[in-house]
């Protein structure tokens, strides 16, 4: 059976001021994969992922989710997490799973409680209070409690120790749909190495190569790891 496809990224092109952040970008992921998106510090990631989520408006190009362009029916099929802070200071864990709940049909306030509970957050707590690894917990908690159709998730192991980053792995292979797809955006190759499906190199803007995991690995007889040092080689 062919795969449908989820997202469909064509020609994207974005500027700030005189820069390229993007440059006749494209790309089609189908539903049901863990797909790792790699580059080097500005290379156009999350200026990428920002576009997808509806959140900035390209110079040229499209971008559908499930053949919608976008807009609230995309927005509501995304579940994105930045790679900053979004939670306001004041509020506590527990107020911000009930405005995930009061905001998203899709918030599943069980799961994302448990979740809490499993990694530890204090639920009275000022956001403002928890530690940075505490904070990028609580937001990764929150996103992948939605029954979304394309998780977006931008550094969401930076700033976490390795026994979390594991549980957070974890929770990221276990809390979507089979026919959800998920994109990450990290620096931290060898952690989400065993569990990305597919991979997206991007430089300048550009796609340097999108390509199945295990087959690339076969062909190169490398790690992705080894494969991407080579290729961003300074």
């Amino acid at each position: 059976m062919q795969e449908r496809p989820l997202l469909e990224v064509s020609g994207l092109t974005k500027y700030y001021r005189s820069f390229p952040s993007l440059s006749d970008f494209s790309l089609t992921l189908t539903e049901g994969k863990i797909v790792a998106l790699l580059g080097p510090n500005g290379s156009g990631k999350t200026t990428l992922i920002k576009i997808i989520a509806g959140l900035l408006t390209p110079n040229a190009g499209s971008v559908s989710v499930l053949g919608c362009p976008p807009g609230d029916q995309s927005r509501s099929m995304i579940a994105y997490l930045p790679d900053r802070n979004s939670i306001p200071g004041w509020m506590t864990s527990e107020q911000a799973v009930a405005y995930f709940a009061d905001f998203f049909q899709d918030f599943d306030r069980v799961k994302a409680e448990k979740m809490l509970a499993d990694l530890g957050i204090p639920l009275d707590k000022p956001f403002s209070k928890l530690s940075k690894g505490m904070r990028e917990k609580v937001q990764l908690s929150l996103v992948m409690s939605r029954a979304a159709k394309l998780y977006l998730l931008d550094e969401p192991i930076s700033g976490v120790d390795p026994a979390a980053r594991e549980y957070i792995l974890r929770t990221i292979l276990s809390c979507h749909a089979p026919d959800a797809t998920v994109l990450i955006s990290t620096h931290l190759i060898a952690d989400v190495e065993e569990v990305i499906d597919e991979f997206v190199f991007i430089r300048d803007g550009r796609l340097v190569c999108y390509d199945s995991a295990d087959e690339a690995r076969k062909r190169e007889g490398k790690s992705l790891d080894e494969m991407f040092r080579e290729a961003f080689r300074c």
